[in-house]
This record gives structure tokens, sequence and C-alpha cells, in this order.
């Protein structure tokens, strides 16, 4: 048995080296996903959610002796991607972009780390005017987190109301939030059904259902900006990080 699959035994019960074995596939993860839907995804695409679930689904049902963990977890990933593809009305024949007009960026950009996402933003700034300021871009900052919001069905400005207000509280959900974005599977399971994973992260956490339900808007909204690339929406955040 070799070692990627002593890896993945051992990350069946670790999430911590669950979330390792993560990043060290992630380019291969993703050219998978990019195979099977015919064209380029990162890792701001539902295909990624899919496939790492179906990564964490082979991480599960793998077994010592039986076999290439690395066949098991491509032939999964390929399944629920095509049955993704499937529930959304999409066939692959439908699609013009192929991988292989992308192969050699995706090898460059996973291997140095890049996150696309950050390099489209740091495009739109050196195009925006040199006097920009602070404001402006908090202006362009809450105009993209209201579009990811929106996916999950309310607005920004419900914040106001959902955020908690007790120190106590605010504890909590700062420690729930810790562990959502310390989770690569918790985040992706929340992004692709675009529902806070309750039960799991309550599991996880140790907070109690009744506040994350009380407080889900805001639970997901800090997890979204602290995972994405929001430095002045993040400010507003710090205390999470720091714990």
């Amino acid at each position: 048995m070799d070692g990627l699959e002593q890896k993945a035994l051992a990350a069946k019960t670790d999430e911590r080296q669950f979330n390792e074995l993560v990043e060290s596939h992630k380019a291969w993860i993703l050219r998978i996903a990019a195979e099977t839907a015919h064209r380029y995804v990162t890792d701001s695409d539902d295909e990624w959610s899919v496939a790492l679930m179906a990564f964490h689904e082979a991480v599960q049902d793998y077994e010592k002796g039986k076999g290439s963990f690395r066949g098991l977890a491509a032939m999964v990933i390929r399944r629920r991607i095509v049955d993704h593809l499937r529930s959304e009305g999409r066939h692959a024949d439908e699609l013009s972009v192929t991988p292989a007009a992308f192969e050699d960026a995706l090898e460059e950009d996973e291997a140095s780390g890049v996150d696309l996402r950050v390099q489209r933003r740091m495009a739109e700034e050196a195009d925006a005017a040199p006097g920009e300021d602070t404001a402006s871009m908090a202006r362009a900052e809450i105009a993209e987190m209201q579009g990811i919001l929106q996916l999950y069905g309310f607005s920004f400005f419900d914040l106001a109301d959902a955020s908690p207000k007790a120190e106590k509280t605010k504890k909590s959900c700062a420690q729930a939030v810790r562990t959502l974005i310390a989770s690569v599977l918790l985040m992706a399971q929340m992004r692709l059904k675009r529902l806070l994973p309750i039960k799991e992260l309550s599991e996880a956490s140790g907070v109690l259902r009744k506040i994350l339900e009380r407080h889900r808007k805001y639970v997901i909204a800090a997890a979204e900006i602290l995972d994405g690339d929001f430095p002045i929406l993040a400010g507003y955040l710090a205390y999470i990080k720091r714990g």
C-alpha cells in the first residue's frame, strides 16, 4: 500500500489530514472535474464543491487492499459531476470550451497556489483610477458580496438584524465561523446547497443549533467574507480570526 492509500485511510477520521489531502490533490481534483464537465473549472464553481464532496465520499468508501484510491476517487468524482450536470439540465455536448485548452494554465496556477479570483481582483484594481479611495473599494466589495448572498436567499443589508449582540453569542458565532472556514468539506457543502450545514457545524464546533439557526445569515456571510477576497470587509471581522 503506497503513501496515498495510507493518507486516504488516515483521512477517514481526521479532518486535518483530509484537508491536507485535498490541498495536495486540488489541481488533480479540478482536472477531473474539468474533464467531466468539458469546461474549465475553478474553486469558485459549483463543480468544485461537487467534486470535493465526491472526493470525501471516496475517502470514506476506500478500504485497505481494495485497489487504487486515485482510481476510486476519479470514478466517484466523474459520477457525481455527471449527476450534477444532469440535475442542472446541462450536457457536455452543449459546452463549447474544453479543458485541454487550459491544461498548462491549470497546472501552473494550482502548482503555485494562485487563486484565480485573486488574480481577477488584482487586474480590476490595476485598472481602477489611481485616486480610488477606500470607500469606493468598500462599495465594490459590498456589491460583490451582495451578489453572493443573494444566492443564499438574503441580502447583505439583512446582516444588521442577523448579527449577534450579546458577547457570549458573538463568541459562539465566531467559533462556528472559524470551524466552518477550517473545513473544506463544510464550506463546499454550504456553497453547493446554498444552506448552512447546521447539524454538522454544530457537532464540529460545539455551538448550539439554536444559535446557528438564529444567526444563520451572519455565519454564512462571515464565512464567505473571510474565505474570500474581501480585505476591507474582513477587517471588520478580524476578531473572529483572533479567536
